[in-house]
This record gives C-alpha cells, structure tokens and sequence, in this order.
C-alpha cells in the first residue's frame, strides 16, 4: 500500500482507534458514527473525520463507518500483519516491568531482547526474553536486524547507549530516560517521560479545582 503523508497527530490517534475498532468488532457491531467514536475514544468527532479523510472515502453520509471494513483498513496501515522485534536497553525497574508487560495484548510488536550490566541477569532468560551483556549490544542488534529500541538506562550513560545503538543500525528510539538525545537524520526518538506527564495531569487537576473553588 503506497505510504500515506499524514500529520503527527493523526498518526499518534490511529492506534487508539484500531483498539476500539477491535473491541466493536468483538462485540459484534457493524457500523459505528463518528460520534460514537467520538465519545469512546475522547476525540471530537471533526478530529476523527479530518483523520479519517487523509485516506479517502472511508464512510457513507448518514450511515457511518463500517466496523469490518475500517479494522481491515486500519490493520493494514499500522502494518498489524508484520511481527515488529524490538530491543529493550536497561533491564532496571521499569525495563522489568515492559519485559512483563512485553505487550501481549499487541499481535505485532514483541520485544526480543535485553540488555542490561547486570551480571545477575545477564546471560539469563527475563520473561522469555534473554538478557545481554552490554558489550554484545551492537553485535546482536546487527545480527537480529533491530531496527527499533526502547531506552530505560540511567541519565548518565542515555546519549553514549543511543550513540552506540545507532551505529548499529537502530532507526527509532523510545526513550524513557529524562535526557533529550541528539541523534543522526533518520532516526526517530519518541520522549516518553512519566514524570512529565504526571505534573501535566496534577497542573490540570489543580486548576480545575481552581475553577470549582
């Protein structure tokens, strides 16, 4: 299917509608409004018809979206068929909890392998998935042909890791660590920063009560 120039934020909503689109789906519903959408997912609905106008005539006026259609459209551009291996840099805390996680509810993405310095782990099999030592991280990159990383190592060793698996051949990078890495043209880093978002939530929180005062 020949590649679709959409804007970020549209591409960043098309997951969200894939998983509700399941669920319908599921549930045995054939069509659905863009107000229906609208309300499950928290979109307005003109949000939801501009995005799904990038891909041309996706619904019929007065009857809506057909679930089975769109779910076979939506599978396709989020290329739901193909088995994406990820590597995952840091097995702390939170690099534990991603290999449990490991998104099993996802049919596409499966992180693969690990990498961590610690000889406790190291060597070993975390969750199905084995652990490397950090000195085997551009070799076995390579020689899986990862082109994709999630990052949760400590701050100080973030930007020399990134360095690393690029020359390796890592073209996106989910990056949980607090430092924004610098990286060549051509690789994607996507910032995913909990305490960031937590002080957004509690700043809005805070306000509403503001207003309710």
């Amino acid at each position: 299917m020949e590649k679709i120039k959409i804007p970020t934020a549209t591409a960043k909503r098309l997951p969200l509608y894939y998983r509700y689109l399941i669920i319908l789906n599921e549930a045995g519903k054939e069509k659905v409004s863009s107000t229906e959408l609208s309300e499950a997912v928290q979109v307005d609905s003109a949000s939801i018809r501009r995005d799904f106008s990038y891909f041309g005539a996706l619904g019929k006026r007065g009857y809506g979206y057909d679930v089975k259609s769109l779910l076979t459209f939506f599978k396709k551009i989020l290329n739901q068929d193909t088995l994406t291996n990820v590597a995952l840099v840091g097995v702390g805390n939170l690099g534990h909890a991603l290999l449990n996680y490991n998104f099993k509810r996802s049919n596409n993405i499966r992180i693969s392998c690990a990498f961590d310095i610690d000889p406790k782990i190291t060597g070993k099999i975390l969750s199905g998935v084995p652990v490397y030592e950090m000195s085997e991280l551009k070799k076995q990159l390579s020689d899986q042909q990862i082109t994709i990383a999630i990052l949760t190592v400590p701050s100080d060793s973030a930007q020399r890791t990134a360095d690393d698996m690029v020359e390796a051949g890592i073209k996106g990078v989910m990056n949980f660590t607090p430092i924004r890495l610098s990286a060549p043209t051509g690789v994607r880093i996507q910032n995913v920063d909990l305490a960031t978002e937590l002080q957004t939530l509690i700043y809005f929180l805070d306000s509403d009560k503001g207003k309710n005062s």
